[in-house]
């Protein structure tokens, strides 16, 4: 598939949730916010969503973006997987 085959499989801008899933803490949804902060202008408080597991051992943090580019969900998603308290990301 080329480039340009890729980029017509999603259309940008568009509106895309990210969700992170990582161990229980009382700053991961911080930690989750601030690595995605740092490739996207204006997050609001609304576009985080947080819910933990039933034994309240995991969480998911879910963060609604205006994405620009597959490049920068890319970056993103490197990111995020390469924090140390990031189990995966979807």
């Amino acid at each position: 598939m080329s480039k340009t085959d890729e980029d017509t499989i999603m259309k940008f801008p568009c509106e895309f949730p990210i969700k992170v899933m990582g161990i229980a803490s009382d700053d991961f949804d911080i930690i989750v916010t601030n690595i995605i902060k740092k490739h996207i202008s204006n997050l609001s408080e609304s576009a985080v969503k947080s819910r933990y597991s039933q034994e309240g051992n995991y969480v998911s943090v879910t963060v609604t973006i205006e994405a620009e580019s597959r490049k920068q969900l890319d970056d993103i998603y490197f990111d995020l997987t390469e924090h140390k308290k990031v189990i995966m990301a979807l």
